[in-house]
């Protein structure tokens, strides 16, 4: 079966440099795959079914599910599963973690990021709601409820992390989790030693970048 890259309009948005690193490296070890910069929230139309290795959970979910010939695979298992990728080591630092809204029903990737976060040698500090009983970051009452009450709504998540540095494999969430008062570690940052620094924090202005990206893709 075809493989293609889904980077995702976030973190394309945050940080494209990190998107072409990891696209290199899979080049380099899997072999050619295209990369697919149509938002999943368009139909990609292809012709022979082919599996999406997505970084966004958005996409994991959207190409896994409203699309014909499409089937996904999260990069977290690709490297949960490989022998080439060159892990940093953080000695063992404590972080807690919380589970994205759409893949909260895939312990498949749950599973593949806690292989990841042991491979990094981080010590993870489950919250009380935590894999398939994961509370949303806010982040997805934007537009349900005035903005003010969505970062009520982060603040009372990031509260209930038991320690301050919080991974996150959703951009949103590291927006969710700054507002908060934590330290969000974005898991493609952690992965090449980066510090997770959101660029955009207020919901309204990165919804509107979002949705403009996903316009033009």
């Amino acid at each position: 079966m075809k493989q293609v890259f889904a980077p995702g309009c976030a973190l394309l948005l945050y940080k494209p440099e990190l998107a072409e690193k990891m696209h290199k490296v899979l080049n380099k070890n899997l072999g050619n795959r295209e990369e697919l910069l149509t938002c999943c929230k368009h139909d990609p139309q292809f012709e022979a079914p082919t599996e999406v290795i997505n970084i966004c959970p958005g996409c994991d979910k959207r190409y896994r599910l409203d699309y014909n010939n499409t089937s996904t695979i999260s990069l977290w298992e690709i490297l949960a599963g490989s022998d080439f990728f060159p892990f940093p080591d953080y000695q063992g630092k404590e972080m807690s973690i919380i589970d994205a809204c759409p893949t909260r029903d895939q312990e498949r990737i749950h599973d593949a990021i806690r292989i990841l976060i042991k491979k990094m040698n981080i010590t993870l500090v489950e919250p009380k709601s935590t894999r398939t009983k994961s509370i949303c970051c806010g982040d997805s009452f934007y537009g349900e409820i005035p903005t003010e009450k969505v970062k009520e709504q982060m603040i009372r998540r990031a509260s209930q992390m038991p320690v301050n540095d919080v991974i996150v494999y959703c951009v949103s969430c590291t927006k969710s989790v700054f507002i908060g008062g934590k330290q969000p570690h974005y898991l493609v940052d952690l992965l090449f030693g980066e510090e997770t620094m959101p660029k955009t924090l207020d919901p309204d202005q990165w919804h509107k970048e979002i949705d403009d990206f996903i316009a033009a893709h």
